[in-house]
């Protein structure tokens, strides 16, 4: 719909160039590759290619500058950089929307905004994972409480707890990646619905912007948006896991914990109390995960009931997406640098996990290596636990009188297995905190780490064809 014949009213309502202007290297990278087919189909010749590339070239240094002027009553950013490439180059701009709708155009800029915020995303978790990791190896043989139902569980090493964040951050990375490759494939030339008639080569801009793929067919090219969802699906996960790893921090920096300190200079004062310190940096995190599920709640919503093929209510996949990558990357950053900070009290920790009776399964496991089979060894070791009111020196005297009872006199070391040391090494199962365990996860840690820059290697090549074509 031409401007001049809308009210202001009506703009004000359906323009998007106040926030879809961001995709402005995207849309003209795009228009260029557009370019090359239109030129390969014999619909431009190549002086009028050159003049075009040239001119979106001029716009994007402007744009890069803040210099370029955007005009809401052009409605979005695609209609702006056309009028700006005819105003510069005259009728030769006005051929660049030959064979081509906004429909997959805006898609093909959407698709390749993802895959480049994916890549940002993956950038700043593996950082947050090699935190992760550094912190482990700082704090190998720390040991602290394991906690099921927020209950005092088993003993686990800290290295152990902050390992299992980094697989869940692991988990996330890939299925960033999988997102990723569903996202990389180019629907331009679909064009409104219909595909063109110009015989364009839908493979020459894929190629030109390194996607993996086309499309296969034009309705679903125009209208899929799965790539949004899955996208912000994904990251809301990752959120998820970010806010869980906060909780924590909050928890363990709280007086009744007091298993971690605060960096002074990434967590503020009171305004009233002059003692405290706030972290308020996991709790703004945790809050954001709140904002990224609410957003993918409504990117749900928007298409759950849309006909084929494109309509305006797609307009509305944007301001939330964008918001998910903001909110995301900067929850990341602010996290990796408050993780790097935070400082463990190793004697607390100790302390707290030698206090009550944390090994009383190891009590257990020791009954079934004398036959006792482990339901009725369990309901042994309650007895004694319910007896003991759980103080470890009468939970140890009552277990010499009791055991005695079902297995004969204890040896001077039976009762070495409600050791914390000896119960740690006992789990030495894969995955296990035992600390040869542990080392091995935490070699297998690294190896992942490493693999996953190898990767992004390779998808950073690919999203930097955006840049390339721009730049020329």
């Amino acid at each position: 719909m031409s401007a001049s014949h809308v009210s202001d009213e009506f703009l004000a309502f359906t323009g998007s160039v106040h926030f879809d202007r961001r995709l402005w290297k995207h849309d003209i990278a795009g228009s260029i590759a557009h370019v090359h087919a239109l030129t390969h189909a014999g619909v431009l010749t190549k002086t009028e290619k050159d003049v075009i590339v040239s001119g979106l070239r001029d716009i994007a240094r402007e744009c890069s500058r803040g210099a370029a002027v955007f005009d809401p009553r052009l409605e979005d950013v695609h209609m702006n950089i056309e009028r700006m490439l005819t105003d510069r180059i005259g009728d030769a701009g006005a051929k660049l929307h030959t064979g081509r709708s906004r429909n997959d155009q805006v898609a093909l800029d959407m698709r390749l905004m993802t895959r480049e915020s994916l890549v940002n995303v993956m950038v700043e978790t593996l950082a947050l994972q090699e935190v992760l990791i550094r912190r482990a190896k700082e704090n190998n043989g720390t040991v602290l409480p394991g906690y099921t139902h927020l209950q005092h569980a088993q003993p686990v090493l800290l290295s152990h707890h902050l390992l299992a964040h980094f697989w869940r951050l692991n988990r996330d990375i890939r299925r960033m990646t999988d997102c990723y490759s569903r996202t990389n494939v180019s629907p331009l030339g679909a064009g409104a619905l219909a595909g063109t008639a110009f015989g364009l080569d839908r493979e020459i801009p894929a190629e030109m912007l390194m996607m993996d793929g086309i499309t296969e067919n034009s309705l679903d090219s125009v209208s899929d948006r799965d790539f949004a969802a899955e996208a912000a699906f994904t990251l809301s996960l990752l959120m998820v896991h970010l806010s869980s790893l906060c909780e924590e921090l909050i928890l363990w920096s709280s007086q009744e914990f007091r298993f971690a300190k605060l960096p002074k200079d990434l967590s503020s004062g009171s305004s009233m109390m002059p003692q405290k310190r706030n972290p308020d940096i996991p709790e703004l995190v945790r809050g954001k995960a709140g904002r990224t599920i609410g957003h993918l709640i409504a990117i749900l919503t928007m298409l759950k009931s849309l006909p084929l093929a494109y309509n305006r209510d797609l307009q509305e996949d944007k301001e939330n997406l964008f918001d998910v990558f903001d909110t995301v990357g900067a929850s990341l950053h602010a996290l990796t640098n408050f993780l790097a900070g935070v400082e463990f009290d190793k004697v607390r920790m100790r302390e707290s996990a030698e206090d009550g009776l944390m090994t009383a399964t190891d009590l257990a496991d020791f009954l079934t290596t004398r036959g006792i089979p482990f339901r009725t060894a369990h309901g042994i070791v309650q007895q004694i636990s319910e007896r003991s009111g759980g103080d470890p020196h009468n939970f140890k005297e009552l277990a010499k009188e009791i055991l005695g009872e079902h297995i004969g006199p204890l040896g001077p070391s039976d009762l070495d297995v409600l050791d914390v040391s000896n119960s740690l090494s006992r789990r030495d199962s894969h995955g296990g905190t035992a600390p040869g365990s542990v080392a091995a996860q935490a070699r297998k840690a690294a190896t992942a780490v490493a693999r996953d820059k190898k990767e992004l290697v390779r998808l950073r090549n690919q999203v930097e064809a955006v840049d390339r074509l721009v730049a020329g």
